[in-house]
């Protein structure tokens, strides 16, 4: 087994701007991983988040799907040790190599990606569930190597991407909608009495906040399900996993604060509240905060 290459300062410095420009919330959970943990958590977003851009920045579908499709050849080329592929796959590729990352999960990051570029829609849960594995759950699941982890804690890291994607969903239903996307599933939307049209005419009707509710109550319920799965991360990466779930949940209690007015204003959690939410959180016995929930 060859030994795994050292970091390149540079692309970790790289590396660590993207996730800060990217995500607010990932990066000030990342404040909480020792130095190594860090940069291998960075390369891993750059990975995802370019592969993101790659769907989200590009008007020419078709243009789109051959950039995706070169990204995936560039990315076994990387896996494979060539130096002839972008930076950022070469990055990705040595966390991968250190923390012995399986490849499935960076592949079907990718195919979730291209689900956006078919424009494909969720008739239930269960479609809209695979969607969520692939572009979200697949993620915890790679953070889950860099950190390290005793037992059976995957399942568990497939859950909280779940909740981290469907809260993804809830907050961006307007801006979606300026792309063309609904993910909210087809028989839910009908369940509670509302309609597509309505929902692409931004129109936030009773029947709307309903349906909103019941999404975020779903939410929660898989942010509670994760739960047991932070406790058997190595004690270096627990705590960060811990605060990026609660101020990912702390989304959803901004949209409820909202009154599910999704159309008019972006939810985000403030800088305050984040450190508030770290602080009660660290004033907290472990056993205590790994019973339950809140923002």
């Amino acid at each position: 087994m060859r030994p795994v290459a050292r970091i390149d300062a540079e692309w970790n410095r790289q590396a660590a701007e993207a996730t800060a420009r990217g995500s607010k919330s990932f990066y000030f959970a990342t404040r909480f991983f020792p130095p190594e943990l860090a940069a291998s958590a960075y390369a891993v977003y750059w990975f995802c988040r370019t592969t993101d851009d790659i769907v989200d920045e590009n008007p020419d579908v078709a243009a789109a799907r051959r950039e995706l499709d070169e990204w995936r050849e560039g990315l076994k080329r990387a896996l494979a040790g060539s130096t002839d592929c972008p930076v950022i796959l070469r990055h990705f590729a040595w966390a991968c190599e250190r923390h012995a990352i399986p490849a499935e999960y960076a592949f079907e990051l990718i195919e979730g990606m291209r689900m956006d570029l078919e424009g494909v829609r969720y008739r239930n849960f269960d479609e809209l569930r695979v969607f969520c594995y692939r572009v979200a759950s697949t993620v915890g699941l790679m953070m889950s190597h860099v950190i390290g982890f005793e037992g059976d804690a995957l399942p568990y890291a497939e859950d909280l991407g779940v909740a981290m994607q469907l809260t993804n969903i809830l907050r961006d239903v307007g801006e979606d909608l300026g792309r063309g996307r609904i993910y909210l599933p087809a028989e839910e939307i009908a369940q509670f009495g509302y309609s597509e049209a309505e929902l692409r005419r931004a129109e936030r009707t009773p029947e709307f906040v309903q349906l909103m509710r019941f999404q975020a109550e779903r939410a929660r319920f898989y942010y509670g399900k994760s739960m047991p799965g932070i406790a058997m991360l190595r004690p270096e990466g627990r705590f960060a996993v811990e605060i990026a779930a609660r101020v990912y949940s702390g989304i959803l209690t901004r949209i409820e604060e909202m009154d599910y007015d999704v159309f008019a204003q972006r939810a985000v959690v403030p800088a305050w509240r984040k450190y508030g939410i770290t602080a009660r959180a660290l004033a907290r016995p472990a056993l205590g905060r790994l019973k339950f929930w809140g923002s």
